[in-house]
């Protein structure tokens, strides 16, 4: 019988509020028995797995993530963990000199708190590269940096204009420095970069499949699509080739949302009309700011430095309220990417506008990061039954924290930040994702840093803000459960994230059980088998 095993030999993990048992039966792909009826019926099983004092639990999911820009970081240069500006440009100019018929070179994430403010000097890529252009995308993904010739070819110079819904950072003499933030400022650039062809988009996808399984995460939530995004998880899917479950949410832009909906609507039907059950395209992404990095997240109170005031509102709230309206309406989820605590209120009010415009059903709307959220707005979240998609990883005083946010936020605003526990308190469903390749995809180490708040090397003793640290059992949970909820796993005909009889068996085999080891060997656990649907994933390439 296909996808049917016995396994003993270590913990099988319940959840929270459910424990744990010594074996589990998987039959056909789903959950069987666990604890004594499993031992009873471990005959009928094909094989039998030793855990080995191992750890079995669901699979992973992955709340909020970007797999096809994953994906497509394999194939420009490297310079993501580029540890200075002068290592990113030797590495820019190694990938020229290897590639040299390639009209542009583009790649991604290199880290934005290098440069003084963020702020890069396409002076610096010319050094590389002068005679072709090049564009890297920061780990923000809101800051591009761009040589002369890539701005020569977009026609940004001194006499452009401050774009909508970005900003073109300046010389003191008008020129462009070269830094581009957010995508108002970024798609001048990018509206001249040659597309990628639908196989290397296709490509990337897969091989972002790799990546995520070797992590054991087996749901992603692809938190911006846009058609040609549809068109290559299509390419797949009828190709009967993901091996992941995927969801995408259809991005809407304030500056054509009218003409984007009835497209929506078609991507849709098309990926339903596809018929693989591994993919789904049920929702829909708003960006209500940007992000604190850039002082563009969108603030109830100014920046420290002033440059940008209160940030920046990327919807008018009118417009952002009958927006999420319409598309409730037609019974997308929503999706809402909210930074600041300004953004965060914004996304709350446009829900609750919608709740109340098209009346009560099971929505799960999802407002993503949520990085600061005012006092006035936690009990809402619940209120509401807003789900907030946190990013573990980013709550510790890293680089990015100490060099570009905080001396933004100040510091009581900055402990503030990525209240975990404290939305948890008030009743919120917290679930958990990565926003890879923004940082790193590996839920592990997201869990040990909501364990600890501190970085790899510890710091700061005791834990940045303790009194947001979870429990692992929690932060597990917001993993599994948490992340199946807010996908309506519970809903299909074959429910995962959870271990119980009738549900599919997608599950991660660890190497030891995390509640028994400490914050930083969680993130070193190794993953020794993921599990869809009773079968042991393929990981068919190494990933970074």
């Amino acid at each position: 019988m296909a996808g049917s095993i016995y396994f003993d030999g270590g913990t099988v993990w319940l959840g929270p509020e459910h424990g744990e048992a010594d074996a589990l039966l998987v039959l056909d792909g789903r959950i069987a028995a666990v604890g004594a009826e499993a031992r009873e019926r471990a005959h009928e099983a094909d094989r039998r797995e030793d855990l080995g004092n191992g750890f079995l639990l669901p699979a992973f999911g992955d709340g909020h993530a970007h797999p096809q820009f994953g994906g497509l970081e394999d194939v420009g240069p490297a310079v993501a963990g580029c540890g200075s500006v002068e290592e990113v440009v030797a590495e820019v100019r190694r990938y020229a000199a290897e590639h040299p018929d390639a009209e542009w070179i583009t790649g991604a994430s290199y880290e934005g708190s290098l440069a003084p403010e963020g702020l890069f000097d396409a002076r610096w890529l010319d050094a590389a590269v002068a005679d072709r252009p090049v564009m890297l995308r920061a780990n923000d993904y809101h800051t591009a940096w761009c040589n002369t010739r890539a701005l020569e070819l977009a026609g940004i110079t001194a006499a452009t204009p401050e774009p909508e819904l970005g900003e073109i950072p300046r010389r003191p003499d008008g020129s462009p420095l070269g830094t581009l933030r957010e995508w108002g400022a970024v798609e001048l650039v990018t509206a001249v970069v040659p597309p990628r062809a639908l196989g290397e988009r296709a490509a990337a996808i897969d091989r972002a499949a790799d990546y995520y399984l070797a992590r054991g995460v087996t749901w992603v939530q692809d938190a911006w699509v846009e058609p040609d995004d549809v068109e290559a998880y299509l390419e797949l899917a009828r190709r009967d080739a993901l091996r992941l479950r995927l969801n995408l949410a259809l991005y809407a832009d304030p500056r054509r949302f009218d003409e984007q909906l009835p497209v929506m609507l078609r991507s849709r039907r098309a990926v339903a009309d596809a018929g693989n059950p591994r993919l789904t395209a049920n929702t829909v992404k708003f960006f209500a700011d940007g992000v604190v990095e850039n002082q563009t997240g969108a603030l109830l109170e100014p920046y420290c430095s002033g440059l940008h005031d209160h940030g920046l509102r990327v919807w008018d709230p009118a417009a952002l309220d009958d927006a999420v309206r319409r598309v409730d309406a037609h019974g997308f989820q929503i999706h809402i990417h909210a930074i600041g605590d300004a953004a965060v209120r914004q996304a709350l009010d446009a829900i609750e506008h919608a709740v109340a415009a098209n009346g009560p059903r099971d929505r799960r709307p999802v407002i993503a990061h949520a990085q600061l959220v005012d006092a006035a707005d936690m009990a809402r979240f619940a209120e509401l039954g807003v789900i907030a998609c946190m990013q573990p990883l980013w709550a510790q005083l890293d680089a990015l924290m100490t060099v570009l946010t905080v001396p933004r936020l100040g510091t009581e605003r900055s402990e503030r930040q990525y209240a975990l526990r404290s939305l948890l308190r008030t009743g919120a469903t917290l679930s958990f994702g990565s926003d890879w390749p923004v940082s790193s995809g590996a839920p592990l180490e997201g869990i040990s840093v909501a364990v600890s708040r501190t970085t790899e090397a510890g710091d700061p003793a005791g834990g940045w803000t303790p009194h947001e640290i979870l429990d692992v059992g929690v932060a597990l949970d917001a993993y599994t459960r948490a992340v199946a909820f807010q996908a309506f796993a519970d809903a299909s005909d074959a429910p995962w994230g959870r271990i119980e009889p009738g549900a599919s068996a997608d599950l991660v085999w660890l190497s030891a059980d995390p509640r028994a080891v400490s914050a930083p060997d969680i993130a070193r656990l190794e993953v020794r088998e993921t599990y869809l649907a009773g079968r042991p994933a393929e990981v068919r390439t190494a990933t970074h």
